[in-house]
């Protein structure tokens, strides 16, 4: 606990990742309805609430994973107490919780050259599709429930993609209410798999990873399916993938948001062109 005056800053309970998702959504980043109970699974010490006096003004996430990642999200000074001082105290104390880590984060563009003041390095842009759900898809025999496959056998799949394992996170996302969760297999194995679950506003998909784009096509689509017909679907995809965009654009889904994927430390090599859909903005 950091205690300055009259503001206060600790580590959130589980009822108060509400607060930070509620501010996420105002701020226009259309959280999961259920994305609260899996982040706090990811680690429950790693979101870190500002309080002044007993009012909430600031909040931000700071997940560890394993012993050497870590990934800052949730960034948010309440309106009205910005630029006072508030928000870089929060700051300063997520960074001395993730110690000498590896940092990722998804920042909006604007706030790049602040993001760089810090140590952090563009890698890359992430950038958000939207497009509509609904709609057949062509029969695919690999397509698969995912929880037909054994969790060893995902996990083992979603490493990596992933600087860290990322176990009991995966456990609560593959699982969580609103959602479907498939797999495609090829010659017998796992060889792409994606999640799609319910937003404030319509479905997201994340993440999406195939071998190929030609397993990630169908994939995307079966996922598709499962949305209301006509409601609001989302992607997030590297800009550095040009397949990725390719499916996009292909099935006429158009460009709504950006973020800069930045790394402080070492940046991981993860295999980008097998990388058709982030997970989250928020936990990466």
């Amino acid at each position: 606990m950091i205690q300055n005056n009259n503001y206060t800053i600790r580590t959130m309970t589980r009822p108060e990742i509400d607060i930070a998702i509620d501010w996420a959504a105002a701020e226009g980043w259309n959280p999961g309805l259920h994305d609260a109970d899996c982040f706090h699974a990811a680690d429950p010490h790693g979101f870190l609430i500002g309080l002044l006096g007993n009012e909430p003004i600031a909040v931000i996430s700071v997940v560890k994973y394993g012993g050497s990642f870590g990934f800052l999200g949730f960034y948010i000074v309440k309106p009205g107490f910005r630029g006072q001082g508030y928000g870089i105290q929060i700051w300063n104390a997520g960074l001395a919780y993730l110690g000498g880590r590896d940092i990722g984060l998804d920042g909006v563009v604007a706030q790049q050259a602040n993001y760089n003041k810090s140590g952090f390095t563009l890698a890359y842009s992430n950038v958000r599709y939207q497009g509509s759900g609904g709609g057949e898809y062509p029969a695919h025999a690999g397509i698969v429930p995912l929880a037909s496959m054994s969790f060893a056998d995902i996990c083992a799949y979603d490493t990596p993609f992933f600087p860290e394992p990322r176990l009991q996170f995966l456990r609560c996302w593959l699982n969580q209410p609103g959602s479907s969760a498939l797999g495609i297999r090829q010659d017998g194995k796992l060889a792409g798999y994606g999640v799609v679950r319910q937003c404030r506003s319509g479905y997201k998909i994340g993440p999406l990873f195939a071998d190929s784009a030609e397993l990630a096509e169908p994939l995307l689509l079966a996922l598709k399916s499962r949305v209301p017909e006509g409601e609001p679907l989302f992607l997030d995809t590297p800009a550095v993938n040009r397949a990725a965009v390719e499916l996009a654009q292909r099935h006429q889904m158009s460009i709504s948001f950006e973020t800069a994927r930045m790394y402080r430390g070492q940046s991981p090599d993860l295999p980008i062109e097998r990388l058709f859909g982030v997970t989250s903005f928020e936990l990466g």
